[in-house]
């Protein structure tokens, strides 16, 4: 039975995100234990785009499926997990992208969250953080998603941030969310 449609965002209150979030339910993939079965033939582009043997997979319902046995390995592989099979996966930055943001309160009662491009919903806070890295071509914000999985947060949601961060006057520059402070600056 295929999936449902993801809700439309922008009509969402953020109590109504953290809720369907919350009931998102997932497969265990922490606890399969499978044999390595080799390669998939996919790969995650960094623009959130899933391909299986070189085409893209058009199919949402495919590609939200997939991401729900998405694991990440302790070193460092990205796989595909069921209860019988393991199968690695090409992810050539993050494997999601948050691709919208929705915002309520002010300063520290703000509430950040956002739609990622498999329709999942993650409200940033202590659970979710915000991290930035800094590469050649400029920052790369990230959040994290579950179990060791981030989303890129694309470069249009980023310069939202950007703004939020300027207008409330940190030091270092930066947003709350669920009570939780993102500096918008690496790491040190």
């Amino acid at each position: 039975m295929p999936s449902p449609p993801p809700p439309d965002f922008a009509s969402l209150s953020l109590a109504e995100i953290a809720r369907l979030a919350e009931e998102n339910r997932l497969p265990p993939v922490e606890s399969w234990n499978p044999s390595h079965c080799g390669h998939s033939d996919m790969r995650i582009a960094r623009n959130g785009t899933w391909f299986h043997q070189g085409s893209p997979i058009g199919r949402m319902p495919m590609v939200r499926l997939f991401s729900t046995i998405l694991r990440h390995e302790p070193d460092g592989r990205f796989v595909l997990v069921t209860p019988v099979e393991k199968l690695d996966i090409d992810v050539e930055d993050a494997p999601f992208v948050a691709v919208e943001m929705k915002r309520e309160g002010e300063g520290e009662a703000m509430k950040l969250a956002f739609r990622l491009n498999t329709g999942d919903l993650v409200t940033a806070g202590p659970e979710h953080g915000l991290r930035f890295e800094e590469r050649e071509d400029g920052p790369r914000p990230y959040l994290h998603v579950r179990r060791g999985l981030e989303a890129l947060v694309a470069r249009t949601v980023y310069y939202e941030l950007a703004e939020i961060a300027l207008a409330n006057g940190s030091t270092p520059p930066g947003v709350w969310s669920n009570g939780s402070f993102f500096p918008l600056e690496p790491a040190a």
